[in-house]
């Protein structure tokens, strides 16, 4: 984080454990506080990316990764969350299941509020439903009263996208379906292929084909949404390896606090920096690539067209 970014929100620098310059300087305590709070934080963030076992609540947290993706979206996303239940055909389990992502959707705003906008539909109103089941979602419930209506709405220009109905069962799986939607619905559209278009080196076309085997027989929005899920899966494995080198070296600079020298106290703390450094050039290096796989592929299926016709 910058240090712009670090006076701005200070409390969620802490969380990631992002070390701002105006933190470092307070002796020896204020770090350990620093380190406990990102070894908590790194470990509730890797279980839930990984496995999906805790669902979100109020403690919970996007995972770096998908901040990370939040923060570079190419045009601004409207989010429309209804969540029109009417007491008597909703249970409070599906009532508490609507909080719980009203809060995952703060969650999204929060990691990009320049360009992430969610409005919310809340109240059992009939207006809301009308405006519900205009937008595609579906109703619910039926058989039980008033139809109950509990979706998303992703869009972005003409572009959207959307989650019907929310079931408490997919629950883990809803931070990573709305990521994805997010980043279909503001994917920059295709461009024409330039004449100076720069060479697609051999290992990229190869990588593209292992993931897309039959290109003339793909669309092009198809194979750009295969390039993206599996640049996001590459983001988090790697994400999961760095995390255990940033663990190993916050552990060196928690056994060079406890009594060790200035000096190697100073080490340890160049140790945590270049791993920090290192899994943010991971990072970028995963997104490079599919910018350069988006490229070729839009190429590959350029030359493609005639062979189809």
């Amino acid at each position: 984080m910058s240090e712009k970014g670090c006076r701005m929100n200070p409390s969620f620098a802490n969380k990631k454990g992002i070390h701002c310059p105006e933190t470092r300087q307070s002796g020896r305590a204020t770090p350990l506080l620093l380190l406990v709070a990102f070894l908590l934080g790194a470990a509730l963030a890797g279980v839930w990316f990984k496995y999906g076992a805790h669902r979100p609540g109020p403690g919970s947290e996007l995972s770096s990764q998908t901040i990370e993706l939040m923060r570079h979206l190419n045009s601004p996303v409207e989010i429309r969350f209804f969540s029109v239940l009417p007491s008597g055909s909703a249970p409070e389990a599906l009532q508490n299941f609507s909080q719980r992502v009203d809060h995952l959707l703060a969650e999204f705003q929060s990691a990009n509020e320049a360009q992430i906008h969610v409005t919310r539909n809340l109240s059992a109103a009939g207006t809301n439903a009308d405006a519900a089941a205009a937008d595609g979602i579906r109703a619910f419930n039926l058989d039980k009263g008033d139809a109950c209506f509990l979706g998303l709405t992703i869009a972005s220009g003409e572009r959207k996208e959307s989650l019907a109905q929310l079931d408490p069962e997919w629950e883990p799986a809803l931070p990573s379906d709305l990521a994805r939607a997010i980043l279909e619905v503001t994917a920059k559209p295709p461009a024409p292929v330039a004449k100076s278009s720069p060479p697609v080196l051999p290992e990229t076309t190869n990588d593209i084909r292992q993931l897309i085997p039959d290109i003339p027989g793909t669309s092009l929005e198809d194979g750009l949404g295969i390039l993206r899920l599996a640049a996001v899966n590459k983001m988090a494995d790697a994400g999961a390896e760095m995390e255990k080198q940033i663990q190993a070296a916050q552990q060196q600079l928690a056994n060079a606090q406890n009594g060790r020298s200035e000096a190697e106290q100073q080490a340890a703390m160049q140790h945590l920096q270049q791993a920090q450094s290192d899994r943010a050039a991971k990072l970028k290096q995963i997104a490079d690539q599919l910018q350069a796989q988006i490229s070729a592929f839009e190429q590959m299926k350029a030359a493609a067209t005639p062979a189809t016709n």
